[in-house]
């Protein structure tokens, strides 16, 4: 019997996953990640009494880890129907996959390592579905409900967004009128992208490069291209651990942080000439050229962090390249002009490629706001427009407060007194 049937015939559930034999080490580490997500476990039992998202459909394109699987459980608490896929061809915990199927019974389309082919055919089969609501890490899912599946852009009450590249892409949208449903941008919320951005990707980043190098950062030239707030956690993580880091930036005021925050700052065709690690962090394309590589040293190794894989040449890599071998899983040899240069994961998102991505710990943070998003669409539904809007300030400090009670942190109150000052203006100096 083929591995598909054996698969359906096990679990009756639609999916498309590598094996359900990994499923008891998935469901270990789903319950190890959710042990360290308490702001979520909170949303979850409300979830569970309320059922505020009852008869509700979402099909979430997100990565595939155990964090993820903590918000696919709330959601399915909260009443929700829940269909998942992969949002990175190589980011995918196969054993989280196979543990949402077998033990949760929540349709998963995930297979890490799956070609372009097999990732579209998983967002389709998503969208097979017919979510109400969806879910996005990259925006792939509202492409492909604004390309190919346009009949069913009536059908969605609204979508999130998980990561700063599918904001970018949903704001152009708006901007050029051509977003036709509603979107929630998850990650403009602060208690988002200042934590997850910024101590996440910044921890999981470092990470990734160590497990598929296991190089010594310390005394390395360290190059960071961006310095929005992956690229600030990044550039601060590298120098803890001993790195000399360069900034490289296209934004004269986060050129200017990064000069006030202690790096070097210079344009990449310079830094190209010093680094030992470049890291993109840009959400933009074509930030390390083939010309950039040429002027790198013997050795240079290039890895990133962006949603997407444009951000380093690879395809015109790949074609300048005398020589390309795989070295070790995760590390392609490239000879170039006669010098060897490293590239990580595909130039896919290393922190995920080779690493668990973010700890729960940042996760719990990011998918309470995912889960109140979920929420706040069907509050809302029918009153929303088709542009680009942020969860309410108030839901942001709700999450911030939850955490930190959870962490067992206190905080001061404001008196009235001194609520008044802060809304007056009679008194002065």
């Amino acid at each position: 019997m083929s591995l598909k049937k054996d698969i359906k015939k096990i679990t009756m559930i639609p999916c498309d996953i590598k094996d359900i034999k990994l499923a008891s080490a998935g469901k270990l580490r789903i319950e190890w990640a959710g042990n360290n997500m308490p702001v979520l476990a909170l949303i979850n039992r409300r979830f569970s009494k309320d059922k505020p998202l009852s008869g509700i459909k979402i099909g979430a394109c997100l990565h595939v880890t155990a964090e993820t699987a903590n918000l696919m459980l709330t959601l399915k608490e909260g009443g929700a129907s829940v269909y998942l896929c992969a949002s990175n061809p190589l980011s995918t915990q196969d054993d989280v996959a196979a543990s949402l199927v077998a033990d949760y019974k929540i349709p998963t389309f995930s297979i890490k390592g799956e070609n372009t082919k097999t990732y579209y055919k998983h967002l389709n089969q998503v969208l097979d579905f017919h979510p109400q609501i969806t879910m996005d890490d990259g925006a792939d899912l509202v492409s492909l409900l604004h390309t190919k599946r346009k009949s069913q852009i009536k059908e969605i009450i609204g979508s999130s967004e998980e990561t700063t590249t599918g904001v970018i892409r949903l704001k152009a949208m708006e901007y050029d009128k051509a977003l036709k449903l509603p979107v929630l941008a998850v990650n403009d919320s602060d208690t988002k992208h200042f934590f997850d951005n910024r101590y996440g990707t910044g921890q999981s980043t470092i990470d990734g490069i160590i497990r598929a190098t296991n190089i010594l950062l310390a005394g390395k030239v360290f190059v960071v291209a961006g310095y929005g707030w992956c690229g600030r956690g990044l550039a601060n993580r590298a120098r803890g651990m001993g790195a000399h880091v360069i900034v490289t930036e296209v934004d004269p005021v986060c050129a200017l942080e990064a000069i006030m925050d202690g790096f070097s700052v210079m344009p990449m065709d310079t830094a190209a000439k010093t680094g030992d690690i470049f890291v993109t962090a840009t959400g933009d394309k074509a930030v390390i050229t083939l010309e950039n590589m040429k002027k790198m040293k013997q050795g240079a190794v290039l890895a990133n962090t962006g949603h997407f894989n444009v951000e380093i040449e690879v395809d015109r890599l790949e074609k300048a390249a005398s020589k390309i071998r795989k070295v070790k899983e995760f590390v392609q040899e490239y000879t170039l002009n006669k010098k060897k240069i490293f590239l990580l994961g595909e130039g896919r998102l290393i922190n995920l490629v080779s690493a668990e991505g973010h700890p729960p710990q940042v996760m719990d943070m990011s998918f309470a706001n995912q889960a109140l998003a979920c929420e706040w669409f069907v509050k809302n539904k029918g009153k929303l427009k088709a542009k680009v809007y942020r969860l309410p300030l108030e839901l942001d400090d709700m999450v911030a407060s939850i955490k930190l009670r959870a962490m067992g942190v206190e905080i001061d109150k404001l008196t009235k007194e001194q609520k008044k000052y802060l809304t007056s203006w009679q008194e002065g100096t």
